[in-house]
């Protein structure tokens, strides 16, 4: 069974920074498609970027293209989402997840197979 935790969440102004850490444990992670999400209070789940299993590949939404990075360490089982020129638009509760296809890059959230708990990011204005 996959476990992932994340870390990292926290609250930061207008235009700062923060990476958060996506722990993935009990199969071959490089076997797995990795993103995150996000959910903010009172609205549905959206997708912000995903990264193949050997990380050759990313994809983003739009809001995020330019400030969001996601690179994953197949070593250290760990994926990352680099923050950065943070709004206070993108406070949200953020979840990573995992999806038993290597080579692609998924997108849709009922594609994925595995979900974290969720890390929490409060952006100030």
């Amino acid at each position: 069974q996959v476990q992932l935790v994340e870390s990292g969440g926290g609250v930061v102004q207008a235009g700062g920074s923060l990476r958060l850490s996506c722990a993935f444990s009990g199969r071959t992670f490089g076997s797995y498609a990795m993103g995150w999400f996000r959910q903010a209070p009172g609205k549905e789940r959206e997708f912000v970027a995903t990264i193949t299993g050997y990380g050759s590949s990313t994809y983003y939404t739009d809001s995020v293209k330019g400030r969001f990075t996601i690179v994953r360490d197949n070593p250290k089982n760990t994926v990352y989402l680099q923050m950065n020129s943070l709004k206070p638009e993108d406070t949200a509760v953020y979840y990573c997840a995992a999806a038993n296809n290597g080579l692609g890059l998924v997108r849709f959230g009922d594609q994925y197979d595995y979900w974290g708990q969720g890390t929490p990011v409060t952006v100030s204005s």
